[in-house]
């Protein structure tokens, strides 16, 4: 099962990144890579193999970059690859995104969205998000979730880059495991409570249906249908 890690908050993103995927590990894995938003782009790099072939990846040119998200990925779409490694991104590089799971309509979106001019690079189901985002945006980076998350079908856990929207995550929940740490000027996203735990001890544990728009300094959670929930705070101990 795939791993997702994401951080917003003011210090270096890729030192959590890295210190949560580690801690995934045991999940099972054949590549792993991450996307940090360095300002003026989102800096990606991907290897396939083991972490450490990522680290090597990543010497001397770690990003400086306060927001970012991280995966390790198990194929399932897609042999393992750098390519098919994620994040993956739309054609401008505006949008990214990590997930867990599978987009069963997949193929029928990806062949619209070619007939609509959009360029793919990999044979996973997950790079039709990105494309669909890019198609779909208006400049409401939330609705703009909200509109591909009804128009994609299977299970997912999810994790949305913008650069229009910089200081931002947005990150959703159907069937696939998801969590949301809450920190003191920094909040974090996992696939799992040990990934975050020496950060944090409080976490929104999401439910399917469920999106979180999390920034550094707060957390919103929605229904799907946009409508504001009021969650409960689960602190363990």
């Amino acid at each position: 099962m795939c791993g997702i890690v994401g951080y917003v908050g003011d210090k270096k993103a890729v030192n959590f990144l890295l210190e949560g995927l580690t801690k995934l590990e045991y999940r099972g894995y054949d590549s792993a890579g991450i996307a940090v938003d360095c300002g003026t782009n989102i800096f990606i790099e991907k290897a396939v193999g083991r972490l450490d072939a990522l680290k090597e990846k990543l010497k001397n040119r770690e990003p400086e970059g306060t927001v970012g998200i991280g995966h390790t990925r198990w194929a399932t779409h897609g042999r393992p690859s750098d390519s098919n490694a994620h994040p993956h991104s739309d054609c401008s590089g505006k949008f990214v995104v990590v997930h867990n799971g599978i987009i069963e309509n997949y193929m029928a979106l990806k062949e619209d969205l070619i007939s609509r001019g959009h360029k793919f690079i990999s044979e996973t189901d997950t790079e039709v998000v990105p494309h669909l985002l890019e198609e779909v945006y208006r400049g409401d980076f939330f609705e703009a979730v909200r509109e591909v998350l009804n128009k994609i079908e299977g299970s997912y856990s999810l994790v949305f880059m913008s650069k229009d929207n910089p200081d931002i995550l947005i990150c959703a929940k159907q069937d696939n495991p998801l969590v949301v740490g809450l920190g003191k000027g920094e909040n974090f996203i996992a696939s799992d409570i040990p990934a975050i735990i020496s950060k944090t001890r409080d976490t929104y544990i999401l439910n399917d249906g469920e999106i979180a728009v999390v920034k550094k300094d707060s957390v919103k959670i929605f229904s799907r249908a946009g409508q504001a929930i009021d969650k409960k705070i689960y602190h363990k101990y």
